[in-house]
């Protein structure tokens, strides 16, 4: 008899979409997952990714959240302003972008001083930047891209009128 998990890509038999975060599920003895709104998804089990077969986007997975692998400048600098406009929403301000060092080659040039260290260190979006040591062999770094370093920032506004006891 054939073992039930063998039947499932190596994902499992459901798993969130990486575009929407509904559940999708697994096409059975395939490798393939299927979202209604996204189409199909194919599981790659010799890296680890699920790659999007309409865009050929590729994503990774850690602490079961999906971290899309970028190979142009644009999507990684997309994804941190998006973060930041997050990490404003919920009160805080962030003080250095940390991204993993696979990413420097292809967004040093992008940065702000042009990556050029000598006229001051690299920012995106007015913040420092910092790239992880290219020696480091932790697995957090092979799948997520960044990391914000966050402080409290914004002052919670106090309400217009007070009730007097």
């Amino acid at each position: 008899m054939l073992h039930l998990n063998l039947q499932y890509p190596i994902f499992g038999s459901e798993i969130l979409c990486p575009h929407c975060s509904q559940t999708i599920i697994a096409i059975t003895l395939t490798d393939s997952y299927l979202c209604d709104r996204h189409g199909a998804f194919e599981a790659d089990s010799g890296n680890s990714t699920l790659v999007h077969v309409t865009t050929g986007r590729h994503w990774r997975q850690w602490a079961n959240q999906w971290y899309r692998q970028h190979t142009h400048p644009d999507g990684i600098r997309f994804e941190i302003h998006e973060a930041l406009d997050n990490l404003y929403t919920e009160g805080y301000r962030a003080t250095k972008v940390i991204i993993a060092h696979r990413y420097k080659e292809i967004i040093i040039s992008y940065l702000q001083n042009g990556g050029n260290t000598k006229q001051g260190e690299p920012k995106i979006y007015g913040l420092p930047v910092e790239f992880t040591s290219p020696v480091d062999n932790d697995p957090y770094w092979n799948v997520v891209n960044f990391k914000l370093e966050k402080e409290e920032g914004i002052q919670k506004r106090q309400p217009y009128f007070r009730i007097f006891e």
